[in-house]
């Protein structure tokens, strides 16, 4: 018998170092020197500063920027360490609602932002991702017309012309990856920090 629990031991450290020490460590090194930006988090930074990450959305909820989706990721209530509160983008805490579409909360919380958004915006359709949440909660980027959406409240709150906007959007659109997968996008970060060099103009 311990002629064969002792190959099974040697074995399972073996892999146990090799999948689980040396393959993890060269994939990481490796990718911090192919990918350094991409490998440290794809952070965003301004003026020295880091902002934010390419890939995690945050918060905007001002009328002078565009917004991302909606989120339900949540944390925990500082009030009560059993119960949880709604914590928009929060990273910590990756998730989507699973609410189904039978949910009487989701159909009301959609229902609430659709009639939101109808009153911004009379007379024009809103677009599915300004009302929907993504899997992850965390959703960095909009659709090309999620963004065109949201135009004349913002260049209402800002004193801007629309076109302006219009093509303030138009440069921030990044295409099909490989120019085939995933759909058109813009990531609502970069555009808002776009915005504010805008206005600095």
């Amino acid at each position: 018998m311990l002629t064969q629990i002792r190959p099974a031991l040697v074995l399972l450290v073996a892999l146990a170092a090799v999948t689980g020490i040396a393959y993890p460590l060269a994939m990481t090194g490796l990718a911090g020197a192919i990918f350094p930006a991409k490998a440290a988090g794809s952070l965003i930074e301004r003026d020295g500063h880091v902002v934010g990450s390419a890939l995690i959305g945050q918060n905007f909820t001002g009328a002078n920027y565009f917004h991302g989706r909606p989120s339900a990721t949540t944390a925990t209530d500082p009030a009560d360490a059993t119960k949880t509160v709604p914590a928009p983008y929060n990273a910590a805490n990756s998730s989507g609602s699973n609410l189904g579409p039978t949910s009487a909360a989701l159909a009301e919380r959609v229902k609430g932002d659709l009639d939101a958004l109808k009153a911004e915006n009379p007379g024009q359709p809103v677009p599915v991702d300004l009302v929907t949440t993504s899997g992850s909660g965390l959703d960095p980027d909009i659709s090309p017309d999620a963004a065109l959406f949201q135009v004349p409240r913002i260049a209402k709150a800002r004193a801007l012309a629309e076109d302006k906007l219009r093509d303030l959007v138009a440069a921030q659109v990044q295409g099909r990856t490989l120019g085939v997968l995933g759909e058109p996008r813009v990531n609502v970060l970069a555009l808002n920090l776009a915005l504010d060099d805008m206005g600095k103009r």
